[in-house]
């Protein structure tokens, strides 16, 4: 680490601790030729995977794109912005958990899906109706009577 005052390339580390609920490492630092003190933070870089949608083009994971859709679903639903946010940063792990550089909108959509089916289930059938273009009436009744048949855990 270079220091800010004089540009020396030698400074040591005086004070290491996480904050930032351990996402972050603060380090208090000396350089070892001007005796100045200054403060780095330091973030791990995760690389979120682009997304191959089914007209084959590519694009960045967009967060806001995914949050965008969670809010639609849970539009008017007893859910907290705290479990929104926790299922979002799941899905964000799942993602970077792969290890691929680039993943189907396929695989990101099922994982969305199940996410939401867990959390809320009439946010989980507007989803669906979407992401799956129901076209009739008879593809609610099959995505509700799928849920039905499925045993609680409550």
């Amino acid at each position: 680490m270079h220091c800010p005052f004089c540009a020396a390339e030698d400074t040591k580390v005086i004070d290491s601790r996480l904050v930032a609920e351990g996402d972050q490492v603060r380090r208090r630092r000396e350089c070892l030729s001007c005796s100045e003190r200054f403060t780095t933070y330091e973030v791990a870089e995760l690389v979120m995977p682009r997304i191959i949608k089914q007209d084959g083009t590519r694009e960045p994971f967009n967060e806001q794109k995914l949050r965008a859709g969670f809010t639609r679903a849970l539009e008017k639903r007893p859910v907290s912005t705290e479990d929104i946010e926790a299922v979002i940063n799941k899905i964000k792990n799942a993602l970077r958990a792969t290890g691929e550089r680039e993943v189907n909108s396929v695989f990101l959509g099922e994982l969305v899906m199940e996410k939401l089916k867990k959390l809320d289930k009439v946010a989980y059938v507007r989803f669906a109706s979407v992401y799956r273009s129901f076209e009739d009436i008879s593809e609610f009744r099959d995505a509700i009577e799928s849920l039905e048949s499925e045993p609680r855990s409550d």
